[in-house]
């Protein structure tokens, strides 16, 4: 396969710190190639030097066999037929899909917008990702996000790129939308298109990746074809570690006799089943299930942040009223969402703010906040949890996925929690920053809080936790020692209801 993009020696250096030295690296068309690494590693960095986004310090960096100018922008990239799909989507939500689609070249006649050319143009467009019947008149803003993802595509393909780039394009999408979004890629793989894709989630790679380049430190590690990897050998290649020291023992962890957190009958908003479930001190409980099984929407109801429809919660045997968080968090419980973004972080706060917004009662007096107080109660438990950043008094956006999900836990453990709920901790958290929030969570349940993960990765909860609770549908079909579970036994509790597929 022809390579359209190569680069060789690359270097990038940001105040005399090395974000790249010596990068190496062939894109070639009809192939996925994936770039692995840690937050830090370098794939940021890479990407933006690829788009025309950065300078790069030294090294060659051909399209098509034509050398790239150090001088290189955005919109030359463009025109030499680089694309990127980020993340964080460009679209402007207020503004039709078509207005989207068409931004810049807008088609008018005598000054005057050209509707119907203006629907055409982006109906071909949408076409070549599947989206033809979508309504072009429709503001971005109405659609899910797996529509938005797919019109971004479409909004990218335009420019006629040769090589696109996909910059963890699933995190905010369903298990589902990603799924589709895959098939998506690989079919513009298919059609010769040269495509880089990151992404912390291993998964996506082994199921579309043809080649893969792991970075660590700015550095090449390994570069090779997929198949020649496993997830065990990839991880370890990243991170420089066996991947068997990525959970904690469960040694040491002492579990007491009495449930610490005891739900009875509960039944989320929507669910018909009613859930029982007990957690003692020093536990970690999994929750497994498939897409709308009703894992996060039990989180919630226990939580508060949804009113059950029935049911009771306890806490060290007393009652916790149900559907006010305040009550929950009174009582001694905490929850770390799905969505930290949208539902946990306030993100133009510092990240001392964003602790403390939970115990302002505790850290005010006569209803003014104690800055000095603040600090002596927020920053000590910053500090233990090994959070990465320049000034506990920068903004909570500037931190990394990891670090962000620490401070949420920081903003439980500075109140007096001792039960903390964890939804998908590890989303959008690279391998090394993963590490570091098992050991936090092995810790935690060592040091007496009862823990509840619900987690979409299985490999996870057979690592992490000592029991996994299955849900199917809403209804409790499995509670099995992590020691005795396996992957397939999972999915098919999940699936079937059934283990092993017994009837």
């Amino acid at each position: 396969m022809t390579a359209l993009v190569e680069i060789s020696g690359l270097r990038k250096a940001f105040r005399g710190v090395r974000a790249l030295d010596g990068v190496s690296l062939a894109l070639r068309a009809g192939e996925v190639h994936c770039l692995a690494g840690e937050n830090g590693a370098g794939k940021s960095t890479l990407i933006r030097i690829l788009t025309g986004a950065l300078k790069r310090d030294a090294g060659e960096y051909r399209v098509d066999g034509t050398p790239m100018p150090h001088t290189l922008t955005p919109a030359a990239a463009r025109v030499a037929g680089i694309g990127a799909v980020y993340q964080e989507l460009s679209l402007l939500p207020d503004l039709s899909v078509a207005e989207n689609l068409l931004m810049g070249r807008l088609p008018a006649r005598s000054g005057i917008l050209d509707r119907r050319s203006l629907r055409d143009q982006a109906r071909a467009k949408l076409a070549r990702v599947g989206l033809e019947d979508l309504d072009t008149a429709v503001p971005v803003a109405a659609f899910p996000a797996a529509t938005r993802q797919l019109v971004e595509i479409a909004k990218v393909l335009g420019d006629d790129p040769r090589v696109l780039i996909f910059d963890e394009p699933t995190t905010a999408l369903s298990g589902a939308e990603a799924e589709a979004l895959l098939r998506r890629i690989t079919g513009l793989r298919d059609e010769g298109v040269a495509v880089l894709y990151v992404s912390h989630r291993l998964e996506e790679m082994f199921e579309i990746g043809d080649r893969v380049t792991v970075l660590r430190d700015g550095a090449v590690t390994r570069t090779g074809a997929m198949h020649e990897f496993t997830e065990d050998s990839l991880i370890s290649a990243m991170v420089g570690r066996d991947v068997e020291e990525l959970y904690p023992a469960a040694a040491g962890r002492s579990e007491s006799a009495a449930p610490l957190l005891k739900v009875r009958g509960l039944r989320p908003p929507g669910s018909a089943h009613a859930v029982d479930l007990d957690v003692r001190a020093g536990e970690i409980v999994g929750i497994a299930g498939l897409l709308g099984a009703g894992r996060s929407e039990l989180l919630r109801a226990i939580f508060g942040a949804d009113r059950p429809l029935a049911g009771t919660v306890e806490v060290e045997g007393k009652p916790v009223p149900t559907g006010r968080p305040r009550d929950a968090v009174r009582a001694g419980i905490g929850l770390l969402s799905e969505d930290r973004k949208e539902l946990g972080l306030l993100p133009e706060l510092t990240i001392r703010d964003n602790v403390s917004v939970a115990s302002l009662t505790a850290i005010g007096k006569r209803g003014l906040m104690s800055r000095r107080r603040e600090a002596e109660r927020v920053d000590s438990v910053l500090d233990s949890l090994r959070l990465r950043a320049g000034s506990y008094d920068q903004p909570v956006s500037t931190l990394s996925g990891g670090n962000q999900q620490k401070v949420l836990l920081a903003r439980w453990l500075v109140t007096d929690v001792r039960v903390l709920l964890f939804d998908e901790p590890t989303k959008g958290v690279d391998v090394g920053a993963k590490a570091e929030l098992y050991t936090l969570i092995g810790d935690l349940a060592a040091r007496g809080f009862a823990v509840v993960v619900v987690s979409s990765y299985l490999p996870e909860l057979l690592g992490l936790v000592d029991r996994i609770v299955v849900l199917r549908r809403g209804a409790v079909v499995g509670d099995v020692p992590a020691a005795e579970a396996t992957e397939e036994g999972l999915l098919t509790l999940a699936s079937t209801g059934r283990a092993n597929g017994a009837a």
